[in-house]
């Protein structure tokens, strides 16, 4: 039985051709957060941990999304700057798996993201103690409303627990569904600058 090819055969050199078409078609058939992504960490008793997060950019130096620091994921991030991301679009019955090195994006850029934020998430981002304990909701009110007013008539200024990361990767996997679970698998791998290609078995 003749197979089709559902991703390029002629793959381009750089994976991110592949991602940003992908990614349009995502923002235009998911009904719900197409940058959503599964974000894999490690804590220091070497236990994974995942929780979804929404991708703010990426480029040639990696994919970026943005955290209290002082959650759990980012003090596992800081302490174990390795992470790996899952992108799954349903209805496009496509994934998109990514591995790689975490830097801490500059304050330039997080000051820049942070600036264009509604200013009840720039609150927010005051106001929970993330990952942290939490009595009640009406604790969470009570914080939502001291910083409300001590914000409410200026600038909110970035929280100085509260940036970036940018996930640099050396891996990047495209997988698309097929027939009869025979799904198309193409496997980028960063050598030095460069990237080389393989295409796996489903």
């Amino acid at each position: 039985m003749s197979l089709p090819i559902q991703i390029r055969a002629d793959a381009p050199a750089d994976p991110l051709e592949i991602f940003k078409s992908w990614l349009a078609e995502a923002e235009s058939a998911e009904p719900n957060d197409p940058t959503a992504l599964s974000l894999s960490t490690v804590g220091e008793d070497g236990m994974p941990s995942s929780r979804m997060v929404l991708l703010k950019g990426y480029d040639a130096r990696g994919f970026v999304f943005y955290t209290n620091y002082e959650s759990r994921k980012g003090r596992q991030l800081l302490d174990h700057p390795k992470a790996a991301m899952l992108f799954h679009w349903k209805s496009l019955r496509r994934q998109v798996r990514i591995e790689g090195a975490v830097e801490q994006v500059s304050a330039a850029e997080a000051d820049e993201y942070f600036a264009s934020r509604p200013k009840q998430s720039q609150i927010g981002a005051w106001a929970s103690d993330q990952s942290r304990p939490l009595e009640g909701r009406f604790e969470l009110e009570k914080r939502v409303a001291k910083f409300a007013a001590k914000y409410g008539l200026g600038k909110v200024p970035r929280p100085p627990h509260w940036s970036g990361f940018r996930v640099v990767p050396r891996l990047i996997e495209f997988w698309q569904d097929g027939a009869f679970r025979l799904h198309d698998r193409l496997v980028y791998t960063r050598v030095g600058e460069d990237w080389t290609t393989e295409r796996l078995f489903p």
